[in-house]
C-alpha cells in the first residue's frame, strides 16, 4: 500500500508539473499572438477631421464586404472637367490611425487629376470589425467592388498601397482587375519586417501575419510602382529592391524624400512626378487597348 500510495504521488505531481507547463505555454503563445496583432494592427476609431475640409465635393460612403462587415470610406471624385475623371485611385492606407488622417495624402492624389476612394479597413474609423489579414483583403475588394458600382472601369481603378496597404494592394490585384499597383513605403513582408525590427525574437517562426508583397508580383501583370524613400527609417530601402527586382515589366522604382510619413513634406512634386508617371503609362496602354 505505501509504495502504490508513493507511486501515486509521483504521477500527480507529473501530472501537475505537465499541466503548468501547458498552461505557461498556452499563455506564452496568447501574449505572443497579441503582441504580433498590436504590431501590425494600430487602428484608430476617433475621426479627426472631416472630408469636407479639402473645400471639394466627396462622399462619405458605407459598403459591405463580402463577409458582411460594414465599412466607412471617403470618395473624392476628380475635378470637373479633368482628363482623368475617370480614373480612381484606391488608397489602402497604412497600420495606424485612419481615413481622417491622410487628407494630405488625397489632395496630393487628387493634384493629378484621377478621382480617390479612401478606405478605411475593419476595426479602423467607423468601419466595424477587427481587423485581419484575410479581413483587409476582403475590404479592399469591397471599396473595388463600390468603384465598380459607381462606372468606373476596372482597368481604370490604380492600387495604391502605402505602408500595410502595399501587402494589401498586391493582393487585390491578384483577386480583381485594376489597371496598376502603386506601392509606396511598404515590406517586402511583414514577416521579413518584423525579423529586422525584432531581432531578438523568432519572427520567421512565429508570425501569422504574412502579407508577403515579393511573392505576389511576378503574378502582377500590370504596371507597378514602386516609392520609396532611402531616409525610410521604418522600412529600408532594400525592401523596395528587392519588390522591384521580382516584379514584372512594365515597372518603375521612384526615389521620394523624407521619413516613413513625411514623403509630402519633404518633397511634395518629386512624390507627384512620380505619380504622373504611372499614369502616363497606364494612359499609353490604354490607348493601345483602343487601337487594338
Amino acid at each position: 500500500m505505501a509504495l502504490s500510495s508513493v507511486a501515486n504521488g509521483k504521477r500527480k505531481r507529473r501530472t501537475a508539473w505537465i499541466i503548468r507547463i501547458v498552461a505557461c505555454l498556452a499563455v506564452i503563445y496568447f501574449v505572443l499572438r497579441w503582441f504580433e496583432h498590436r504590431q501590425v494592427y494600430q487602428p484608430y476609431a476617433a475621426m479627426e477631421a472631416n472630408g469636407s475640409e479639402l473645400g471639394r465635393p466627396f462622399e462619405d460612403v458605407y459598403f459591405q464586404a463580402s463577409d458582411r462587415v460594414r465599412l466607412n470610406a471617403w470618395f473624392f471624385p476628380a475635378a470637373t472637367g479633368s482628363p482623368r475623371k475617370d480614373w480612381v485611385y484606391l488608397l489602402c492606407h497604412g497600420n495606424a490611425g485612419n481615413i481622417s488622417h491622410r487628407l494630405d495624402h488625397v489632395a496630393a492624389l487628387l493634384e493629378t487629376g484621377a478621382g480617390v476612394l479612401a478606405l478605411d479597413y475593419r476595426g479602423y474609423g467607423r468601419s466595424e470589425g477587427r481587423p485581419t489579414e484575410e479581413g483587409t483583403y476582403l475590404d479592399a475588394q469591397a471599396g473595388h467592388a463600390w468603384l465598380r458600382q459607381k462606372g468606373f472601369a476596372a482597368a481604370r481603378i490604380v492600387a495604391l498601397g502605402e505602408s500595410l496597404g502595399g501587402g494589401i494592394a498586391s493582393e487585390l490585384a491578384l483577386r480583381e482587375t485594376v489597371g496598376g499597383v502603386i506601392l509606396q513605403s511598404t515590406y517586402t513582408s511583414v514577416t521579413d519586417l518584423g525579423a529586422e525590427l525584432f531581432p531578438w525574437l523568432p519572427v520567421r517562426w512565429m508570425s501569422t501575419i504574412k502579407y508577403d508583397t515579393r511573392s505576389k508580383l511576378p503574378r502582377i501583370k500590370v504596371p507597378v510602382l514602386i516609392m520609396h524613400s532611402r531616409g525610410d527609417s521604418l522600412i529600408g530601402f532594400h525592401h523596395a529592391e528587392k519588390n522591384f527586382a521580382a516584379a514584372n515589366e512594365p515597372k518603375r522604382l521612384w526615389e521620394i524624400a523624407g521619413d516613413h510619413n513625411l514623403f509630402l513634406d519633404v518633397d511634395r512634386a518629386k512624390y507627384l512626378e512620380g505619380l504622373e508617371k504611372l499614369l502616363q503609362l497606364m494612359e499609353a496602354g490604354s490607348r493601345m487597348e483602343r487601337v487594338k
